[in-house]
């Protein structure tokens, strides 16, 4: 049985009507698909279809094991588990939006130690839009990365918060992006940018910066952090973490993040990007120092390790143009550690 006719045997057996919202969510199993996928069925008169490959070392989760809630509860769900490139190759126009998260990515350990596995996401977006012209789906919102933006805006000598026009594809001032993650990424907004000027597709881009939540993947620092926070020994006297410490990021929760996409996504069609960031950068070593203050640990030493990846010094994003469009986050970084620390001492109860 071929794709076409599982979708085909869904839809009748679930009688879904033709006036739905059809809605692909590709790579939807990961943390940000996860909790947009719980936004989009909210409104029962989305049919969202997440396809996603399940890949390894990538974070994504089968629906069945969902951390944050059961999505085949949801009527208006489906699940194919498939890696999305076989899925574009179908004939399949049926879709409205896409919303499309799916690469190869799971952390700062995957981008620069298998940076070729990450130069598959060439081929997983060329062929998305390929298909998406061909099916002629109304929008796609696309997100890219803040990994997109020059390194060299990001040094310790010379950093600054990041704007949306310090990448310019209409002109020559692009930069160094962070690694073959950071390429890929570019090279996705590109394609985006050329399938509006040429084949009318609209969409959007989003740029997240260290978006966060206590369900995301042990690779990523913050759910790490707060862990190795949950079961400090006192008697240890000095907590690490990656890198030097020193290095400084943009914590935005999940949450805001998702609010940030449905409260702009409307408001752009021609590939531009937006950010979606706090504007607030913390060092890893602030970041441990509030944890263990939560934790009630006083007095902690807080070192650096020289053996694990920090990446580029400070990356954060700007937030004049998120203004414009009306969005504002809600949950500072310290209530966000405080929720978090919370949910997973009642996980590990």
């Amino acid at each position: 049985m071929d794709i076409i006719d599982i979708m085909d045997l869904y839809l009748k057996k679930n009688k879904i009507i033709k006036n739905m919202k059809r809605i692909l969510v590709t790579g939807g199993c990961g943390f940000v698909g996860r909790n947009l996928i719980f936004k989009l069925l909210e409104d029962t008169n989305n049919l969202v279809v997440c396809v996603d490959s399940l890949e390894e070392f990538t974070g994504c989760i089968h629906p069945d094991d969902w951390p944050e809630f059961s999505p085949n509860d949801y009527r208006n769900f489906q699940f194919i588990k498939l890696d999305c490139r076989i899925f574009f190759s179908t004939d399949i126009s049926f879709f409205d939006e896409i919303f499309h998260l799916a690469a190869m990515v799971g952390g700062r350990l995957m981008i620069e130690n298998n940076p070729l596995a990450v130069g598959e996401d060439l081929s997983i977006d060329s062929l998305m839009f390929t298909w998406s012209i061909k099916s002629k789906v109304k929008k796609i919102i696309n997100f890219s990365s803040s990994a997109a933006y020059p390194i060299e805006l990001q040094r310790p000598t010379h950093y600054r918060l990041l704007k949306e026009n310090d990448i310019n594809l209409n002109g020559f001032n692009i930069g160094m992006p962070d690694l073959s993650y950071g390429w890929a990424k570019l090279t996705c907004e590109f394609l985006g940018k050329l399938a509006y000027e040429r084949h009318g597709i609209h969409s959007v881009v989003y740029r997240p910066f260290s978006g966060y939540g206590p369900t995301q993947d042990d690779t990523y620092p913050f759910p790490s952090i707060i862990k190795r926070g949950l079961k400090f020994n006192i008697n240890e006297k000095v907590f690490k973490v990656w890198g030097s410490g020193k290095q400084m990021r943009d914590f935005i929760h999940i949450t805001d993040c998702v609010k940030g996409v449905f409260a702009t996504k409307d408001q752009i069609i021609d590939g531009s990007a937006i950010n979606l960031s706090t504007g607030i950068l913390t060092s890893f070593k602030e970041f441990a120092k509030i944890v263990l203050s939560e934790l009630g640990y006083d007095n902690i030493t807080v070192e650096g390790t020289s053996d694990r990846p920090e990446g580029v010094f400070a990356r954060g994003g700007d937030r004049s143009f998120q203004d414009s469009l009306g969005f504002n986050y809600d949950i500072s970084f310290n209530e966000g550690i405080r929720q978090a620390i919370i949910q997973l001492e009642k996980f590990n109860k």
